[in-house]
């Protein structure tokens, strides 16, 4: 006896149509056999296609009861459904429903790959299947390079991928000419013969002819079954329906899933380059503008670390706005002898200074003169490029020494070498060159034209005081400013028996400065990620455009077996990956602008770090996820009917 494998009872599909609903399917009862070869028949409009849909599990009945394998379909989720689908039923469409961005082989593994087969089994396969329907010379070609005979047994090689049990082939002739057509109808005949259920849905009765039963529909209703035996599927096993085991995560899965976004991505280039070009620019943005607030931060931090973070500089008066400062002369020789007595002082040394004309030869020019130390050099954080500093000697013996800048000594002597031992008149008096000092690595001094005298050369000979204009007092490494501020200030007020002075650390300067900047960048980074956002939009606008484009590839995947996770995972991908590339691409950009900021500006540079190139692809990344699973979520939950009968 044969085994029912296929059962309709009272089924009936409805659809929306305006004001109300149209029945397409009325009441139909009807009990397909293992093994058999059946054609339904009907006019265009008599529900056929409909039914077909319902038997190979792409649609639902709107009422009654369709079983397969004994088992309620009604009762079954979407994945249930797509594991029938994929694993004992093969279509055979119309219009073929081939990828065209696919080949014929990879056409016909994709069943194999929701599967869970491993590529070189399933590439195997698919391989034997398009050899023995005769396509071995035309494997690695592209659907659309086929003829349409070609591309049908294509179709039918993939509906027997993972068994096909039963095969659905709806107007398998409809699109070929007779002798195609006859080749189609014969191997759909052997593969009955080989004990596939298969399932022809024809207008054609010549085609029906060839079917051992034939079911005709007219208007949604049966109106004739004739031709059912018995007999021959008799000894045809029913195939066994397995409830659905929720499969856990496969890496091998998941790389198939990845290899086909990258195909589809290809497929479409210049829509995934029009897809990146917002990510990008919001990439190389937000790096670029990161970059450039660093730089610009460093640039100030070096500036003010230039100058002396761990240098306390103290001055005459109470504040800078004192009008009696001139007046206070107490910061005197005596107080650099007790300041460096101290333990928390490394180096201490006056500072006096005034504008004054230099002279060498035929140049003349103006030029900032200082009294210092002989430590003066070693508070200010500046070496001795060519000759000596000043030496105590030099100091008590009131000597007639100078040391220039790099600015002093090129604009007095230009390419001449040989500078030390020549002679420049400062003011009044004639000064030996003994030494060059290093440039100023203060971009704002940078143009300034400096010289210094022993203090006690420039007290006596040239200002005419004995009193200094500050100290500038350098704190030992380890010490904490604010009490070493502390304490200058309680020896200081002590010596001069009150308060005439004020002290300013440059440390505060340079942490609120490290602030301000740290801020700053903060600020221009948070606008530049609104052009990151906007690109993450445009992400998810191309990809929601992407999935209306290609609603019948996922219809077409759908029917093959794919499902819904299956679908979400691979616009997921699409989206995750046009994202990565453009993160990748944008940093390349931003690189690029670096390199040619750094020609066209030379008062800082551009930094990057590889942290916020790391932070930048993550955000390209999470993007990706973010705006790209609503589109991918609208792809997974597609009806596979309605996007197969999507043009």
């Amino acid at each position: 006896m044969s085994s029912v494998l296929l059962q309709l009872q009272g089924v009936g599909r409805d659809f929306d149509s305006g004001g109300g609903s149209v029945a397409v399917l009325k009441q139909l009862e009807i009990s397909i056999f293992a093994g058999e070869m059946l054609a339904i028949v009907g006019a265009s409009g008599s529900g056929k296609s409909t039914l077909m849909n319902i038997l190979g599990c792409l649609d639902r009945p709107t009422h009654g009861c369709y079983r397969v394998g004994g088992v309620d379909v009604a009762t079954l989720g979407a994945d249930e459904l797509a594991h029938l689908r994929r694993e004992h039923f093969g279509f055979v469409f119309q219009r073929y429903h081939l990828l065209p961005h696919l080949n014929a082989l990879d056409n016909v593994a994709m069943p194999a790959v929701y599967a869970g087969v491993g590529q070189t089994e399933r590439r195997q396969r698919a391989r034997a299947l398009l050899c023995r329907l005769g396509l071995e010379s035309h494997l690695t070609q592209r659907c659309n390079q086929l003829s349409g005979g070609q591309q049908q047994r294509v179709s039918i090689a993939r509906a027997l991928m993972n068994g096909g049990s039963v095969i659905l082939a709806d107007e398998p002739t409809g699109a070929l000419d007779s002798q195609s057509g006859q080749e189609v109808m014969s191997i759909l005949g052997e593969l009955n013969q080989a004990g596939h259920t298969v399932i022809i849905v024809t207008h054609d009765h010549q085609v029906a002819s060839v079917a051992n039963r034939v079911i005709e529909l007219r208007d949604g209703v049966l109106i004739s079954d004739t031709g059912r035996s018995a007999g021959s599927p008799a000894e045809v096993e029913l195939p066994a329906f397995q409830p659905v085991v929720p499969e856990r995560f496969n890496t091998g899965r998941l790389a198939d899933a990845l290899k086909m976004a990258l195909f589809a991505l290809r497929a479409n280039r210049l829509r995934t380059l029009l897809t990146m070009l917002g990510i990008v620019i919001g990439i190389a943005s937000v790096v670029a503008i990161v970059a450039l607030g660093q730089g610009a931060r460093e640039a100030v931090l070096k500036d003010i670390r230039a100058i002396g973070t761990n240098a306390i500089q103290v001055f005459r008066g109470k504040d800078w706005s004192d009008d009696k400062a001139e007046s206070i002369r107490t910061l005197l020789p005596s107080d650099l002898t007790a300041l460096a007595g101290e333990p928390y002082v490394d180096s201490v040394t006056p500072m006096t200074g005034r504008a004054m004309r230099l002279r060498s030869g035929n140049v003349d020019l103006n030029a900032e003169v200082y009294g210092g130390g002989a430590d003066i050099f070693r508070v200010m954080g500046r070496a001795i490029e060519l000759g000596r500093g000043f030496s105590l000697e030099d100091i008590h013996s009131q000597a007639q020494v100078v040391v220039l800048d790099p600015n002093a000594r090129r604009k007095l002597f230009g390419e001449r070498r040989d500078v030390l031992g020549q002679v420049v008149l400062v003011g009044s008096i004639p000064a030996e060159v003994i030494g060059v000092a290093s440039k100023d690595s203060n971009q704002w001094n940078a143009n300034q034209m400096v010289v210094w005298l022993p203090y006690s050369t420039a007290a006596s000979r040239l200002f005419g005081q004995a009193h200094f204009d500050r100290l500038t007092i350098r704190v030992r490494d380890g010490v904490s400013m604010p009490l070493a501020e502390r304490q200058v200030t309680r020896l200081l007020t002590m010596l001069h028996g009150s308060k005439d002075f004020f002290t300013h650390n440059l440390d505060n300067v340079y942490q609120s400065m490290n602030r301000i900047t740290q801020s700053l960048s903060l600020f221009l980074a948070l606008v530049a990620l609104i052009s990151l956002i906007v690109g993450g939009i445009g992400v998810m606008n191309i990809m929601l455009v992407s999935v209306s484009e290609r609603t019948r590839e996922i219809g077409i995947r759908m029917a093959v077996g794919a499902r819904q996770r299956d679908v979400l995972l691979q616009f997921l991908i699409e989206a995750v990956l046009v994202c990565l590339v453009g993160g990748v691409l944008g940093i390349a950009l931003a690189l690029a602008l670096g390199g040619l900021f750094s020609l066209l500006v030379d008062s800082f540079v551009m930094i990057f770090s590889l942290g916020a190139a790391l932070l930048a692809v993550a955000s390209s990344m999470l993007i990706g996820v973010l705006f790209g699973y609503f589109p991918a979520r609208n792809a997974a939950r597609l009806d596979p009917v309605v996007a197969l009968a999507r043009e």
